[in-house]
């Protein structure tokens, strides 16, 4: 089952992001990955096909695995969460993201592991306090939904225990990108409306609930590629004096009317964008604008100052993946 290479393992790896870093890795000439995932029946065990790798086990499985391994694993990068936005079960959030990580952390650091782990951007919350990683704002941050709270929690943990300096905390801003077929209400703009601008030839977006700042469409995300995300997330693989907080995102604003327009773009199409009423429940949680401070970032790895621009981006990820229903 092993091979001489140290042993990477990937949680989440049946997920977007984590299948990208398998495929990644794999195009790098790793293969002694172990891959932990909760499959249950959705399709995502097809973001896997064509992924080389020595096991596939379940989450719950993990924690007693580990025993005995020491000597064996070499890293292990936490990408497996609930990553809904509007899940209002804050006990399994606390259970699945929160505890989960702390375990796994706890062990990584006993054994002297490479701890890479994913944070969110959802813990800056209003955007009020900014978008810096700095680690000595941790404290001053306000999640506006139970699922940053309990990224925000492992974050706080970590710098309780003074460990910030031994691993990497990853703040993913707005991924999108191929392998988020799974997803369903959590899944990108990008891929919900292409099939309707293809076929009906326009898309709804959100008025905007705040109209002294921003007009309809024109709310900001830091959209980020999964392809250079995932570039960005095993380069700490590489460098494993890279600790700490870090943002994982363009660096830049989006608004919604230009995503929309590069995906009308893509499909050789004219925009044609109807502005819908926000559901409450959603208003009283929205980031209107984010926008990823990636100095930190780029002072270590210089070499990501150039990333994939938003019309490439999605040219890329609707004419090779989403009309062919292919993943990467």
């Amino acid at each position: 089952m092993r091979n001489s290479s140290p042993l990477i393992v990937v949680t989440g790896a049946a997920g977007m992001i984590g299948s990208g870093v398998v495929r990644h890795l794999n195009d790098q000439g790793k293969e002694n990955l172990l891959l932990v995932d909760d499959l249950k029946s959705a399709d995502k065990w097809k973001n896997l096909l064509g992924k080389k790798f020595v096991d596939l086990i379940s989450k719950h499985q993990l924690h007693s695995w580990l025993q005995g391994q020491e000597s064996e694993v070499e890293a292990i990068l936490h990408l497996g969460a609930c990553s809904d936005t509007v899940e209002t079960n804050v006990d399994y959030l606390l259970e699945n993201n929160t505890r989960y990580t702390i375990r796994l952390a706890e062990w990584a650091l006993t054994h002297g592991k490479r701890f890479v782990y994913a944070s969110s951007a959802a813990t800056y919350g209003d955007g009020s306090q900014g978008f810096s990683d700095k680690e000595e704002q941790i404290e001053h941050l306000r999640p506006l939904n139970p699922y940053g709270f309990s990224k925000h929690l492992v974050d706080l943990w970590m710098q309780r225990q003074n460990v910030l300096d031994q691993v990497a905390a990853l703040k993913y801003f707005n991924v999108f990108g191929p392998n988020e077929y799974h997803k369903a209400r959590m899944a990108s703009m990008v891929y919900k409306m292409t099939h309707k601008a293809n076929t009906e030839g326009s898309i709804g977006l959100y008025k905007s609930n705040d109209p002294h700042r921003f007009a309809d469409g024109d709310q900001c995300r830091d959209f980020i590629y999964l392809k250079d995300a995932v570039q960005m997330t095993c380069a700490f693989l590489k460098k494993p004096e890279a600790c700490g907080i870090f943002n994982i995102g363009l660096g830049a604003p989006t608004t919604w009317n230009h995503l929309a327009g590069a995906l009308f773009s893509a499909l050789g199409k004219p925009a044609n964008i109807a502005y819908i009423d926000m559901p409450p429940e959603l208003g009283l949680q929205y980031q209107n604008y984010t926008c990823a401070d990636m100095g930190k970032f780029l002072k270590i790895f210089p070499e990501y100052r150039k990333l994939t621009p938003i019309p490439v981006a999605v040219a890329d990820y609707v004419q090779n993946y989403l009309l062919s229903n292919t993943r990467w």
